[in-house]
């Protein structure tokens, strides 16, 4: 094993919680003003349906003096106004995330059948009190500062408040230019579209904090893309998925405000995002920044360990990408891995492997180093030391949570002296067959002890026996049944039970996701409908996806898959 190859396998050997508010049964005046501001759909006839959004980020945040949607370079706010575009007829609703419709919007599912709703999540209609919205942002994308970015094909509508207390941030893409479109169109293509509609979602049912997605709708519009940007300038199809977050502010957020000497406004957003978002740190604690980036620097590495337990690769952890919520946002070139490899790298577009999937850790730490210079116009010395101080910390943290998450995947109860070695032994076999990541996972959880202890491993788990193949993996399973045996309360059953809750069965490898999109760009959404639903029960065997070959291997014809940022 080369110097670096085993720095790797020591990476992996070390291997979202969202606070949960109970619903007070009295409702106070300003939830009964909320109450009026809901969704009412009326069931019989589907022609009663008023949305009315809010905007504190309006009330509490600088707007951009200029209006107007055209290019340039914006100063001194944080957002700017500009209108969607609406996508040219026909139209086509092409899927729904029932889960989000119910849960997040409170909405009847006999809502979508409702033209107005159709014209609503595509940008053609505003919903009352939307005042549509451009994020003005930067970022560090592959290692370099890249001056404004911003929301150049995103409207962001307004805020939801559902009858749980949630606020929602409701956000179009592919909504059309705004002043931060550079020389894009504003558009996103059928293809990248379907792709965040279903990821975003898988991700949310893997447990995985996550943007939601609520629509997807297609148009016949033309887009003109240079997919692999090799000149090849071919016509695709534009589409707009409705987004939907508590809050859609990225490290970039803060960036570009101390890159541009603007620290009022620094100081402003950072209050807003504490108040709003951090609810536990007291807004007069004059330690408050540095409290705010422990929090993030904890939460960033327990979502990037979790990205890790699911085999998922972002593919573009820019910092503009990069969430001050820690959720899992701006889905592009991502991929699930399939053969175990920590140097995959789903994006065609990264040469170097700057955001392979076995250097996440390592670009969350860089970027997490830009959030503490976006911040340190607004901390003391002492602060500044504090903070880098907890930026050291950030391995440990991330080391241990991936522990605890893998030691999970392997059914251990407790702790015990060699679980980092057991699991770090078990990723270098993977590695060296090359054996797929979620497959490998799921089939421990199946097969049962005694077919472990005989070697009887059946040929339908493919992707255990290939590993079983391995020279040294009677010597990993004896060390494994050892771990096991000294759980002297445990079953088999029970183990199994508790390892099938944490490994995927199904998780949308690209394959997956570009057989969907081919159908989709002839209009055939059947494909679109079956992942989504397979993803929304991960956890669990289905019948139409085991036909669907969605636990099988991967076929040939997916090794020749390439996806970039281009959409």
């Amino acid at each position: 094993m080369t110097s670096r190859g085993f720095a790797l396998f020591l990476l992996f050997s070390a291997v979202a919680r969202a606070d949960e508010q109970d619903v007070p049964e009295r409702k106070s005046c300003d939830e009964r003003e909320l109450e009026r501001n809901r969704f009412y759909t009326d069931v019989k006839t589907h022609r009663e349906i008023s949305l009315t959004l809010s905007h504190k980020l309006l009330d509490a945040l600088p707007l951009d003096e200029v209006d107007g949607r055209f290019i340039r370079a914006v100063k001194v706010c944080v957002f700017s106004q500009s209108q969607p575009t609406p996508l040219k007829d026909p139209l086509t609703l092409a899927a729904v995330s029932q889960d989000a419709l119910r849960n997040i919007l409170d909405l009847n599912e006999s809502v979508i059948q409702n033209e107005e709703f159709v014209l609503c999540v595509s940008g053609g209609k505003l919903f009352p009190g939307s005042i549509p919205l451009a994020h003005r942002y930067g970022g560090h994308q592959f290692g370099y500062w890249s001056e404004q970015l911003g929301d150049g094909r995103a409207h962001l509508l307004g805020e939801y408040t559902n009858r749980k207390g949630e606020r929602w941030e409701l956000q179009l893409k592919g909504s059309g230019k705004t002043p931060y479109s550079r020389s894009g169109d504003g558009r996103a293509v059928i293809r990248s579209s379907v792709r965040e509609f279903l990821c975003s979602e898988a991700m949310h049912f893997l447990g995985v904090p996550t943007s939601r997605a609520l629509s997807l709708v297609v148009s016949e519009e033309p887009v003109w893309r240079d997919r692999f940007y090799d000149g090849n300038v071919i016509k695709e199809r534009g589409a707009v998925v409705l987004r939907l977050a508590r809050s859609w502010f990225r490290i970039g957020s803060l960036e570009i405000l101390t890159r541009s000497g603007e620290f009022d406004v620094l100081r402003t957003l950072s209050d807003f995002v504490i108040k709003e978002h951090f609810k536990s740190i007291a807004t007069n604690n004059p330690d408050k920044y540095a409290v705010f980036f422990s929090r993030v620097v904890n939460e960033t590495a327990h979502l990037i360990a979790h990205w890790m337990s699911v085999g998922f690769a972002h593919g573009v952890c820019n910092t503009d990408n990069f969430s001050l919520l820690s959720i899992t946002i701006d889905y592009g070139p991502f991929g699930f891995m399939e053969s175990y490899d920590p140097n995959f790298v789903p994006n065609s577009s990264d040469d170097e492997g700057r955001y392979s999937i076995g250097a996440q850790a390592d670009v969350g730490l860089f970027n997490l180093q830009k959030l503490l210079e976006a911040l340190k116009p607004l901390l003391t010395s002492d602060q500044l030391s504090q903070c880098q101080q907890i930026l050291r910390e950030y391995s440990q943290t991330y080391h241990q949570r991936f522990r605890e998450l893998f030691k999970a995947k392997l059914g251990f109860l407790g702790n015990q002296e060699n679980d980092s070695y057991l699991i770090a032994f078990l990723l270098k076999l993977m590695e060296d067959t090359g054996a797929d990541f979620t497959m490998t996972f799921r089939q421990l959880s199946e097969v049962t002890l005694s077919q472990l202890q005989t070697g009887a491993i059946p040929l339908s788990m493919w992707a255990l026996s290939g590993l079983s193949s391995h020279e040294y993996f009677r010597d990993w399973v004896q060390l494994y049944l050892k771990r096991l045996s000294r759980m002297k309360s445990d079953s088999d059953a029970a183990r199994q039970h508790r390892m099938q809750g944490v490994n995927p069965r199904y998780v949308l490898r690209n394959w997956m996701a570009e057989s969907a999109i081919r159908k989709a760009e002839k209009n055939d959404f059947s494909e679109v409908t079956l992942l989504q639903k397979t993803l929304t029960e991960p956890f669990v065997e289905q019948e139409e996806a085991e036909k669907a070959g969605y636990s099988n291997k991967p076929p040939s014809w997916a090794q020749q898959l390439r996806v970039s940022c281009s959409s």
